[in-house]
């Protein structure tokens, strides 16, 4: 089995260009020593297609797991080690980043195609987890939403999370997103990135650097991480960060996540976008009403239909856009409506801020603002403008980015309680006694009420329906202005006092 599986890997290597025939005894003798092997019958033919690479790197582990050369066999252990192996395999990082200028001198996408690839052929993003997530569209009265249950990210088993809680922390790299994780081993605390390549780029005359999300939830999902550990913070720079990336990258949108907790993404400590080549539900919604930002009149700017509260501002000048946007940005920073229960600070700690989306639009550049808040209270003590206590049986976690642009990112556990509540609808049995279903007993009641033709047939398809209804109130619950009357009069109250 050893001989067939380095051939295999070897193999692999050659074909994609990553090696050369004179390197394959070489390569070959490294992945034997990753995995304790003592003895070896030699390379032997590899003739057709090969095996997909993860049951190629699966046989490798098994086989150190055996010689004890990792302690489980689990996915903690076996993503170290196979980890390891596609670095033995993976081209040096100035090799990867000339391919891809050669790339772009041709065109952008070009260049990005090449580099999504060849990021799914290292193994760095894992295509045979990300084709379990599941994934559906909710037609609602926002236009059609995007819905996925995330099932891409391996669980630690408890041998795993015992090890880990005894590991100490280096403090290296500082975090996931530096640039100190090209290359690094990991350990269980911290995943390995011998596989991992980042492209240089500048904006804003500022470094950066091109990756792609390992768990991609979308079409191309890329990180775009400043080359320092500095904290996220949304101001007129990262307006003209976000314009300079669709600028060098016109097929691609990208945007920031808040700099505040809450209402920002699970990594603040360190300046990011995420961008790819994918149309979110939100860029497809309309223009509700035309608004007149003052001063900027050269730009069309408007309310967008959408659960959120979003001013999309659109023009050729990159650099007006980044000037209204600052504009709006700070008024909205000490903006308070007593009525609409906006507050900018209370006691001191900053509530207001923006999530910015920028794409291209033919030669015109848009910028979507979409307005945060996140006060709590003793009612809302997650947040007022936050997921409410009644849907966190479907989404208790942030809003953030991807959220905000209409993609649902829901937790992995809805795989099972989901299919429970299916089950439990069709057989009428009492939701409340199964601990998968007593979260969502209400809503399946509710449901139950709403579909009296509800039967085997149909009930997966009216649970993802609903399902994609609770997102939908989700975001509505987000958005600091309300789809009503008073929600809209206050909203005008914002544009008028820019």
């Amino acid at each position: 089995m050893i001989n067939h599986a380095v051939s295999q890997l070897t193999e692999y290597a050659v074909r994609r260009g990553w090696i050369q025939e004179d390197d394959r005894v070489y390569i070959s003798n490294l992945i034997l020593e990753a995995i304790g092997a003592d003895g070896f019958e030699g390379l032997e033919p590899v003739e057709g297609d090969l095996e997909p690479i993860q049951e190629i790197l699966n046989q490798l582990c098994d086989f150190a797991y055996e010689k004890g050369v990792i302690e489980g066999n689990s996915a903690s252990y076996y993503d170290l080690l196979d980890t390891k192996l596609m670095g033995l395999i993976t081209p040096k990082p100035s090799e990867v980043i000339q391919k891809f200028k050669e790339f772009y001198k041709e065109s952008p996408q070009k260049a990005t195609d090449w580099y999504y690839t060849f990021s799914g052929d290292t193994n760095y993003i894992r295509r045979d987890r990300i084709a379990k997530d599941r994934k559906w569209t909710v037609d609602t009265g926002y236009g059609t939403l995007d819905i996925t249950i995330n099932l891409s990210k391996p669980e630690k088993d408890p041998k795993a999370i015992a090890a880990a809680g005894k590991a100490k922390s280096s403090g290296y790299p500082k975090c996931l997103l530096c640039v100190e994780n090209e290359g690094y081993a990991g350990h269980l605390n911290h995943p390995a990135r011998q596989n991992h390549r980042i492209i240089p780029i500048t904006l804003n005359n500022t470094a950066y650097y091109l990756q792609y999300s390992p768990y991609v939830y979308y079409n191309e999902h890329c990180i775009v991480l400043n080359k320092l550990h500095t904290p996220m913070h949304i101001d007129k720079g990262a307006f003209e960060n976000l314009l300079d990336f669709v600028t060098v990258f016109p097929h691609y949108f990208i945007g920031s996540n808040a700099d505040l907790p809450i209402v920002g993404g699970s990594v603040l400590s360190h300046d990011h976008y995420q961008g790819g080549h994918y149309e979110f539900p939100m860029a497809r919604a309309e223009i509700e009403k035309t608004v007149t930002i003052p001063g900027f009149e050269d730009l069309t700017a408007g309310i967008v239909k959408w659960p959120m509260s979003v001013i999309r501002l659109r023009g050729k000048d990159r650099a007006r856009i980044a000037e209204a946007g600052e504009k709006i940005l700070s008024a909205w920073r000490k903006y308070d409506d007593e009525a609409a229960f906006i507050f900018h600070e209370t006691e001191g700690e900053a509530h207001n801020t923006i999530t910015p989306i920028a794409r291209r639009r033919g030669d015109d550049y848009e910028l979507d603002l979409v307005l945060r808040n996140n006060i709590t209270t003793k009612e809302n003590p997650l947040g007022v403008y936050h997921p409410h206590a009644d849907k966190h049986h479907i989404k208790k976690e942030n809003i953030g980015l991807i959220e905000v642009m209409g993609l649902a990112v829901l937790p992995a556990r809805l795989k099972n309680e989901l299919a429970a509540v299916a089950e439990g609808l069709v057989s009428g049995k009492d939701l409340t006694a199964d601990p998968l279903t007593a979260s969502h007993a209400e809503w399946a009641k509710d449901i139950r009420n709403r579909y009296p033709d509800l039967n085997k047939d149909n009930v997966n398809a009216i649970v993802e329906k609903e399902t994609g209804l609770v997102f939908a109130a989700v975001l509505e619950d987000a958005g600091v202005y309300k789809h009503d009357e008073e929600g809209r009069k206050a909203f005008d109250r914002f544009i008028a006092s820019l």
